[in-house]
């Protein structure tokens, strides 16, 4: 069998995905994407194909590295990205061939079902009881939500007090028995985000995300992990293993890498085995479309230490123009808040390629927001 063809498809709301097609007919799906910056990661994956065409797509691992080593600069959000959507289509066409889902590849289930979780806003203070109350009529036992705007690097009592009163919101109508997890987005400093954790020690968050932006690490990062009791979680912005070892070294009780920008699959599961060195779990990120959820799901059904799963169905970030684009969508149908375990071949869905490339004849052009403070600076989105 031989790689004969590589495509992508830039589709709304603000994805990419990625299609390997073989001599053998099998082809597999991926999801190379940074928000934002889709294009630059659609260029990237076209320079990377040149070292894919004509191989065995079966040599995971040696595509793998040669992706990653096969040039003097690597890493980073663009080019780790788009290893990530070759990666998906590799594990995608490995399981066709076998006719087994990934999962069952990487050392079988260890569970039978994968909770998830929703996202709720909370950018902005109105309609959070609103919001919160939909999720769990929808049977969600977990949702996330940030708590804030734009915030200064130390914020005002009055910034500070509101933040924790959205937070007790959301409590309020969950209850005890749900969780929530709260986002900072790295929109605090270090400092404020000491001050933050330890007044919502209270309201009992599940985890508190990105309390300061990824490149704090060291003494810094682990001074929040210290300040409170609240567990910490980061991970959404970096992209390898030897990224994620720092913060591990700080005391973090969550990674979340992205399975979209961190390499794929194959490097999912070595920055879960490396978290569970710690004693640490992993929930990965994923507020991207049904290809990245797929390949997630792979991956919280194979490995030990996985804690939960964000799913972007409903995301406010989507809201109002968010097409499936898979031939069943029923099969992120959850059920009491848990993923049902993937039975099909490969990533267990089937892509609608009719609806992608219809898509792709549109496009996209999203942009992250570009928020500032109230005289004028730039503020973290």
């Amino acid at each position: 069998m031989k790689i004969t063809a590589i495509e992508t498809f830039l589709v709304a709301p603000r994805w990419l995905f990625l299609k390997v097609s073989t001599d053998e007919g099998i082809s597999g799906w991926g999801e190379p994407v940074v928000e934002g910056r889709a294009g630059t990661v659609r260029a990237a994956v076209h320079e990377l194909s040149e070292l894919l065409v004509g191989q065995d797509p079966l040599r995971i691992e040696d595509h793998w590295q040669v992706l990653r080593r096969g040039g003097f600069y690597r890493g980073g959000p663009v080019l780790s990205s788009a290893l990530a959507g070759f990666d998906h289509a590799l594990w995608d066409i490995a399981g066709k061939v076998r006719d087994a889902p990934v999962h069952e590849l990487l050392g079988g289930p260890v569970r039978d079902r994968v909770r998830v979780y929703s996202w709720v806003g909370g950018d902005r203070p109105a309609g959070i009881r609103e919001a919160v109350t939909a999720q769990v009529e929808a049977g969600f036992t977990a949702v996330k939500m940030n708590v804030a705007g734009p915030l200064t690097a130390i914020a005002s009592p009055a910034e500070a007090d509101a933040a924790v009163a959205r937070a007790w919101e959301a409590r309020e109508v969950l209850g005890p028995h749900r969780d929530l997890a709260i986002d900072f987005h790295g929109r605090v400093s270090p400092a404020m985000a000491r001050r933050l954790v330890r007044m919502l020690e209270d309201v009992q968050p599940m985890f508190v995300e990105e309390p300061v932006l990824p490149e704090t690490q060291g003494d810094a990062l682990r001074a929040v992990v210290e300040a409170s009791t609240v567990p910490i979680a980061l991970g959404e912005r970096l992209y390898s293993r030897w990224e994620f070892k720092p913060v591990l070294d700080a005391g973090v009780a969550v990674v979340q890498p992205d399975p979209s920008h961190a390499g794929g699959i194959s490097e999912l599961r070595r920055i879960g085995a490396l978290a569970e060195m710690y004693g640490a779990s992993l929930a990965p990120h994923c507020p991207l479309g049904p290809i990245s959820l797929a390949a997630s799901l792979q991956v919280a059904f194979a490995t030990p230490n996985f804690l939960i799963q964000e799913q972007s169905v409903g995301m406010h970030y989507h809201e109002g123009r968010e097409p499936t684009y898979l031939a069943d969508p029923s099969i992120f149908a959850f059920q009491d808040g848990y993923a049902a375990r993937p039975l099909g071949p490969g990533l267990g869905i089937e892509v609608d390629e009719a609806a992608v490339r219809r898509a792709d004849e549109i496009g996209h052009a999203w942009r992250s927001p570009v928020w500032r403070h109230d005289d004028g600076g730039l503020a973290e989105w």
